[in-house]
């Protein structure tokens, strides 16, 4: 690939891009802080969807160090509903390393960035160029399937050898450009015309060389070997609530789904069979050593879809008697104060769905 080739490659990218408005919030900063708060909250979330949560977390969190000194259900329920919640965790671990470890001030090397929990090459080669103007190639999905059909690449992109070749083909492309300007195009660029689905091919300033345009392999790129596997989960949740309009909460602190989330204490088996008055009796007993005065029928099964798992979820208004002040591993609240703690998108619907399930 020749130097000439590179430049031109770049200079279509940029003249492409300084022809559309894509005002986003965090594309007029070059903080180090709110180019790595915006690039882990867009990790793997649409841009409708993430930038509420980045304003949120913004006039929230205005500096690294309000994130640091904040505390974690604070940033988790500001979080909730987002998904991939270790990215929260991570996000506020390393706000803390860096007011601990750097005086509040985020590290300038790509090396120190990179040696952040929860930076990978990607997000540290994009605070790099962004913030500090450094010659580091981003390289995200979007650009990834750029470059494998742009040079027609048919091997799975998902292989440790093919990867190396995208990474080694981006470092050149970048050679000699505005290294900002120049990742924040060609990531753009992937996103909105080179898209996964339905690529503007027939508008593309880079159509004339595209390998995977002129060998009608456009469907075809990027190929991937692998396949995710799912599995499902069956979870019964219990809606204990006491004379008082006290109810019980489990904090999840496991590494599992929704770790450092709330829920209701819940039952976990390996299917939607509604659980028998007798299995919720000895559960409820074992919790709080006292029987149950009412069970209500069970509510729908309500959904969840994440990556590796497809949640279901099934809720049981339990009535008891008064609870005592404290039960070990579980909290105990007012279910008017439910909604102040991070919940999973599961709770959040069924709370949301079924109010009449919070009448006294």
């Amino acid at each position: 690939m020749s130097e000439n080739h590179n430049k031109s490659f770049a200079t279509a990218l940029l003249n492409w891009h300084s022809s559309i408005d894509r005002n986003l919030p965090w594309k007029t900063s070059n903080d180090p802080y709110k180019i790595w708060l915006s690039e882990i909250i867009m990790q793997q979330t649409r841009i409708a969807q993430g930038t509420p949560y980045y304003l949120k977390f913004v006039d929230s969190f205005p500096t690294v160090i309000d994130l640091a000194n904040a505390e974690e259900q604070q940033v988790m329920k500001l979080w909730q509903g987002l998904g991939y919640y270790s990215r929260a965790r991570n996000l506020h671990f390393t706000a803390k390393t860096i007011r601990d470890k750097y005086n509040g001030k985020f590290p300038t090397t790509y090396e120190d960035i990179l040696g952040l929990k929860g930076i990978g090459k990607y997000t540290a080669a994009a605070i790099s160029s962004f913030a500090y103007g450094k010659e580091y190639h981003a390289v995200d999905g979007n650009v990834i399937r750029l470059i494998s059909r742009y040079f027609g690449i048919t091997e799975a992109v998902d292989s440790t050898q093919t990867l190396k070749e995208i990474n080694n083909l981006a470092e050149k492309l970048i050679k000699g450009s505005n290294p900002g300007d120049y990742n924040q195009a060609i990531m753009d660029f992937g996103a909105l015309m080179c898209s996964p689905k339905s690529p503007n091919c027939l508008e593309c300033p880079l159509n004339n060389d595209c390998k995977a345009y002129k060998l009608d392999l456009v469907r075809n790129i990027p190929y991937k070997s692998k396949k995710i596997k799912k599995k499902n989960r069956y979870l019964h949740y219990f809606y204990m609530v006491d004379s008082s309009g006290n109810i019980i909460l489990n904090h999840r602190t496991k590494k599992d789904i929704w770790q450092s989330l709330y829920d209701f204490p819940s039952i976990e088996n390996d299917n939607k069979d509604v659980l028998s008055d007798l299995e919720i009796q000895t559960y409820t007993l074992s919790i709080i050593g006292k029987k149950t005065l009412r069970i209500d029928p069970p509510s729908k099964i309500y959904k969840h879809i994440l990556t590796h798992q497809t949640i279901y979820g099934q809720f049981y208004r339990v009535s008891i008697g008064r609870l005592q002040k404290e039960i070990p591993q579980f909290t105990i609240v007012q279910h008017s104060d439910v909604v102040s703690f991070a919940l999973p998108v599961l709770l959040t619907n069924f709370l949301s769905e079924e109010k009449e399930w919070t009448l006294f």
